[in-house]
């Protein structure tokens, strides 16, 4: 007796391979942020001074970095959606909506905005000069914190990239 195999759902249409590496870049891109947050809020000695240090803060900074880096990881994550089969049609653990086709544009507008939106928050970041303050670190400890910074400057324009590459194959193949 032989036992049939579940069916092996695709993506309506090819992805293209490089829509797929810059989908799973974006989730890259927020990873150094995300820990060097979490190690802040543990209270490595990260050249902050002041008002600005982690041990003068409040007790909830540990708590809400978590928060943050797990926020900002599910919302990189979500790019993987414009890429995989759970993008175009409702999982099976979802109620109600499971095994209904998505409307492209119920991925495409969220998509989109979010990718303008990371683009206005962090690409400024690479080209401002800020005003030196004695309460930010510098040096080693602060060229660490723009390394682990800059990547998020990539987020919205490969989050933007990946995005058409959806709309045009939804737009091809349903």
């Amino acid at each position: 007796m032989t036992v049939a195999k579940p069916a092996v759902r695709t993506t309506m249409g090819p992805v293209p391979r490089w829509a797929g590496w810059a989908a799973q870049a974006t989730m890259w891109c927020a990873v150094p942020s995300g820990i060097w947050r979490i190690l802040f809020g543990l209270g490595l000695p990260a050249g902050f001074t002041g008002s600005q240090d982690p041990d003068n803060g409040p007790w909830y900074v540990l708590p809400y970095v978590i928060g943050l880096t797990v926020l900002s990881e599910a919302l990189a994550f979500l790019s993987m959606g414009l890429v995989r089969p759970w993008g175009e049609i409702w999982p099976r653990w979802v109620p109600y909506l499971r095994g209904r086709e998505i409307h492209p544009l119920a991925a495409i507008i969220p998509a989109a905005l979010g990718s303008v939106a990371l683009m206005l928050i962090w690409i400024p970041m690479l080209f401002v000069e800020f005003e030196p303050d004695p309460e930010l670190p510098h040096g080693s400890k602060g060229m660490i914190l723009w390394l682990c910074y800059a990547p998020l400057a990539a987020w919205g324009p490969l989050l933007a990239a990946v995005t058409v590459a959806y709309a045009i194959r939804r737009r091809r193949y349903g």
